[in-house]
């Protein structure tokens, strides 16, 4: 065992860390687990500008009650040197329903207040988008939400958030991390006791006000408030919160709107950090709608909803033409929301000249094809939604203000399930993107359609696009080793064809350069951050994105693709357009396999 990371385990036996701790720990020396003590304690979580992300557990490499403190000190720190008057504005803290999240969530705040800032703390779980609403709406400097989103129950992390209520992007990001890596030691944490914290007003627990000012804005959004009041008694929804946060804020946002049939899941209403009905609560699996489906059959319902445990991420599933329920994916729900938003703005007359569509580099071109068409922009950014935040707020402060922004953000969002309509939240939204979905499918209703069939038509009148994404697993130190030469020889030595389709162009985002595979010449530049992500344009019009997955241990490769259904049905078309991706997807993978092999 290298001696750094015995070094490490040492330090974590001395009495600065808890007895379960201690604990954990020597149950590992003593079963000479050499493996999991070298990848609990080979480095230090590392504190990225998505924040932190890990499995719970002792150790350095892993998210607990320490790294949650050392994280939090060099977060205060940070926000102590923009000056008194910024730290006077105080942190909003949440977190959803997972291991240790209250724990967490306290640690963070008993934390703050050891340094004199203020922690408005959630009595109970609450939903992300809430947070980020709660920034803006007690006009704090920051935010820390404590979750690990939709992966498995054995994670934890840790978000933080500025004053515009969006997650953190430069400077800040990259200054919080320069900040948080300078606490080297628990002897650097300044963290106050609870009691005491409460007591001096440096602990405050935030009441259903804050919930209530959300709600009363996010109805607002509605944009067909009556069509909802002709056919409340007939719309049925089914919605299951996979044991999260989604309880507190989606059934009561449904009933605000008017929704009177809407049914709970009863096994998976309550909170549970073990997530005991499922595998895994990612809304994006059917298996994790499975109940909800087998409630909707009972009960006859247009619209299935599921939210993942901090109800950011919004999956859904609707009957088709023959009456069964089938899932739809986050490039098909987030182009039904942004072709409602728009062509119901338009049919009103109150579609903003200046309104935009913000997605990411790897959604769906349908949303750029909706938008062209309501002569709306739509423009990409980076994957990750705190980009789509920095946009908003660069369109009201920095070309305009926020009662006149140069653009008016209208909806938006990413393939991975997350969506916003508005601006009154700065992250993805499932409980504004839920009551959103009811009211497409009271809308639909009131057609006399589906919003099955609402889809059907947007792909007639557009062209059927088509996404596929697939993970590859590279766990731990090898993993991480895996996915850097994965991205370096794809980078280095790109592909000239993918199948027998040539390579016409392929974007470096890290080294913000396009270039022809094929002769190696620059043929262009891209205008947006660094980052490690490549993407290969082929003849056929196809798109290959390749990057990290920044909170997993993944390597993605997302495929995108479209076809006209001119003389030809929709089903052939998109049987045509899927078997194209699926020979592409083989060819990425009998490529990926020979480099790991190598």
């Amino acid at each position: 065992m290298d001696s750094a990371v015995r070094e490490r385990i040492n330090e974590w036996l001395t009495d600065d860390y808890d007895a379960n701790t201690r604990k954990e720990i020597e149950q590992l020396l003593a079963s000479n687990n050499e493996k999991e003590l070298i990848d609990r304690f080979y480095q230090d979580l590392d504190f990225g500008t998505g924040g932190m992300r890990s499995i719970i557990g002792a150790g350095t490499n892993r998210i607990n009650i320490y790294t949650i403190a050392k994280a939090t000190q060099g977060l205060a720190n940070y926000i102590l040197k923009q000056g008194a008057q910024t730290a006077k504005k105080g942190v909003a803290i949440a977190h959803d329903s997972r291991h240790m999240s209250p724990e967490f969530a306290l640690v963070a705040a008993q934390v703050l207040a050891g340094n004199g800032i203020k922690a408005y703390l959630f009595k109970e779980l609450r939903p992300t988008p809430l947070l980020s609403f709660s920034v803006r709406h007690l006009r704090t400097t920051a935010g820390i939400v404590v979750t690990a989103s939709h992966n498995p129950k054995e994670y934890n992390g840790y978000k933080v958030y500025w004053e515009d209520g969006g997650q953190v992007v430069a400077p800040h990001d990259v200054n919080i991390i320069k900040e948080v890596r300078q606490i080297t030691s628990m002897q650097q944490v300044k963290k106050c006791d609870k009691k005491q914290a409460v007591a001096d007003g440096l602990i405050v627990y935030l009441d259903e006000t804050v919930d209530n000012a959300y709600l009363d804005k996010s109805v607002t959004l509605s944009i067909n408030r009556t069509v909802i009041r002709d056919t409340a008694d007939t719309v049925r929804i089914v919605y299951t919160p996979i044991h999260g946060t989604g309880i507190t804020l989606v059934p009561a946002i449904l009933e605000k709107l008017g929704f009177r049939n809407v049914h709970i899941v009863e096994k998976q209403r309550n909170p549970d950090a073990n997530f005991s009905t499922v595998v895994s609560p990612n809304p994006e699996e059917g298996a994790a709608l499975e109940l909800a489906i087998a409630d909707a059959k009972k009960f006859d319902a247009d619209l299935v909803l599921a939210t993942d445990p901090d109800a950011d991420r919004l999956g859904i599933a609707v009957k088709d033409n023959a009456g069964s329920y089938i899932l739809l994916n986050g490039n098909q729900i987030g182009s039904l929301l942004v072709y409602y938003v728009l062509s119901q703005l338009k049919e009103k007359n109150i579609l903003p000249k200046n309104g935009i569509v913000i997605k990411t580099i790897v959604t769906t071109e349908l949303q750029r094809a909706i938008a062209s068409h309501f002569n709306i922009e739509c423009i990409d950014v980076l994957t990750g939604f705190k980009f789509i935040a920095e946009k908003i707020r660069q369109y009201e402060t920095d070309s305009g203000t926020p009662e006149n922004p140069q653009y008016q953000f209208l909806a938006g969002g990413e393939e991975s399930y997350g969506y916003l309509v508005g601006t009154f939240a700065r992250d993805k939204d499932a409980v504004v993107s839920a009551a959103f979905m009811a009211e497409i499918a009271a809308f639909a209703k009131s057609k006399s359609t589906t919003i099955y069939e609402l889809l059907q038509d947007i792909y007639r009148q557009f062209g059927f696009y088509d996404e596929l994404l697939k993970s590859l697993v590279y766990k731990g130190k090898e993993g991480s080793e895996t996915i850097e030469k994965i991205m370096r020889e794809f980078r280095e030595n790109p592909p000239k064809k993918i199948g027998d389709t040539p390579v016409v162009s392929l974007c470096d985002y890290q080294r913000h350069i396009v270039i022809n595979p094929i002769t190696n010449e620059s043929i262009g530049t891209i205008d947006l951050p660094r980052s490690n992500v490549l993407a290969f344009h082929l003849e056929d019009e196809t798109r290959i994105t390749i990057r990290p997955s920044g909170t997993e241990p993944k390597i993605k490769i997302y495929f995108g693709g479209m076809g006209k259904a001119q003389g030809n049905s929709l089903e052939t078309t998109r049987q045509e357009v899927q078997n194209r991706l699926g020979n592409y997807l083989d060819s990425m993978l009998e490529q990926i396999n020979t480099l790991v092999n190598e």
